[in-house]
């Protein structure tokens, strides 16, 4: 099957322009960028054909008219603050072109908020059953806008929710680019993910003294920035020794109180988040870091760790997985590469319901989640068309 590069780039482009920002896009969800940009792509599905609608969580889901076998694909279209034009845009256009090339069988769906401005892939665990009325009710954004008020301004809140028939659909297919350095680096010309990695994340409190930072001697501070320091310290050491060749950590924000010069802090935040693939790396990891942290809390501060969040690893389907390699040695031979995903995407949701598979397009430097973000046009159709290639084949 032949995809128009000339439409799909075209398609791209548009999207771009919902919140421009410089190279990049800044379009947060249920800004009035994100809104605008969902009735478009509405309304070119409805041009392709398919029944589109936007449901209560602001997911766009076009569907195929007709009867016969189904695949369902797509990715999101938000953005991070001032992030890339690339990140997710390319999944849900890419789906856009599929169904417009194969004429039929494919359905389209743009899932909301996958980027986690009000919380954890709520639009792709609405649609799968997993996001109950009261984890609305508890979601709100980084400025403290609920999520019940976000969804009552964008008009959704009356609309009801989709929810997903894993019987209707043989699996879901994403598009996305890799977000990583490894198919640019080495030159491969696509990336078919064998497995999405499991998250955890954590906030980690220090309970000490404040105090003036001129006259208490050293001997005497209970300072909790000193212990936070520590454990990050202890961190660095002991989890190179436990984790898994691709496991990866980041302390992501640090909280000093009062943050003052002259003030020893009386308490210190951190959160920390750890991703791999492998559910028992993530185990021994967390446990890990509640035993340095335990062993920290016996100095002179205290110290807890809540787990605030935690997303399964998921393993691709061997099927579809199969059809995106036989895809990708037609589109590039020998110049492909199976990997897995080191960031999260909606196809992890959508594969506790059925089959799911992913397949990459470079990323130059490695670069996402910043206005520089981009992939060269040459590796945007060669995805498009591998993953129109591989949907053909799923569908006979």
């Amino acid at each position: 099957m032949s995809v128009d590069p000339a439409r799909f780039l075209a398609d791209l482009h548009a999207l771009r322009a919902f919140g421009r920002d410089g190279h990049g896009v800044h379009r947060p969800t249920y800004s009035p960028d994100d809104l605008a940009s969902r009735e478009w792509f509405a309304g070119r599905l409805r041009d392709a054909g398919l029944r589109a609608g936007i449901d209560g969580i602001g997911n766009v889901l076009g569907e195929a008219p007709g009867t016969g076998p189904r695949l369902l694909l797509g990715s999101h279209l938000e953005t991070q603050p001032h992030g890339g034009w690339l990140d997710g845009a390319l999944g849900c256009i890419a789906a856009l072109e599929v169904a417009r090339a194969l004429g039929g069988g494919i359905d389209v769906a743009a899932w909301a908020d996958e980027e986690g401005h009000f919380g954890a892939f709520n639009g792709s665990r609405s649609a799968i059953g997993d996001l109950s009325e009261a984890d609305i009710d508890a979601a709100a954004n980084r400025d403290g806008t609920p999520l019940r008020a976000a969804l009552a301004t964008a008009g959704y809140a009356s609309r009801p929710r989709l929810r997903l028939d894993p019987a209707r659909y043989r699996g879901y297919l994403e598009l996305h680019i890799e977000q990583g350095p490894e198919l640019d680096t080495t030159g491969q010309a696509l990336g078919v993910v064998t497995a999405i990695v499991g998250l955890r994340g954590y906030r980690v409190r220090f309970e000490g003294q404040q105090n003036h930072a001129g006259t208490t001697p050293m001997a005497h501070r209970r300072d909790a920035g000193a212990a936070l320091v520590r454990l990050a310290g202890a961190i660095a050491r002991e989890f190179p020794t436990a984790c898994a060749p691709r496991t990866v950590w980041t302390v992501g924000r640090i909280e000093l109180e009062p943050g003052a010069p002259s003030i020893i802090p009386g308490a210190a935040t951190m959160l920390f988040q750890i991703r791999d693939t492998d559910e028992a790396v993530l185990d021994r990891l967390e446990a890990l870091l509640l035993r340095l942290a335990a062993e920290e809390d016996r100095g002179p501060c205290r110290v807890g760790v809540t787990r605030l969040r935690a997303t399964a690893p998921a393993i691709m389907a061997p099927a579809l997985r199969a059809a995106l390699e036989a895809a990708c040695e037609r589109a590039a031979p020998g110049n492909w590469q199976a990997m897995p995903s080191g960031a999260g995407h909606d196809a992890q949701q959508l594969a506790r319901i059925m089959p799911a598979a992913m397949l990459f397009a470079p990323s130059i430097g490695g670069i996402s989640h910043d206005v520089a973000e981009d992939t060269r046009e040459d590796d945007l159709v060669r995805s498009v068309q591998a993953l129109a290639d591989a949907a053909a084949q799923l569908l006979r």
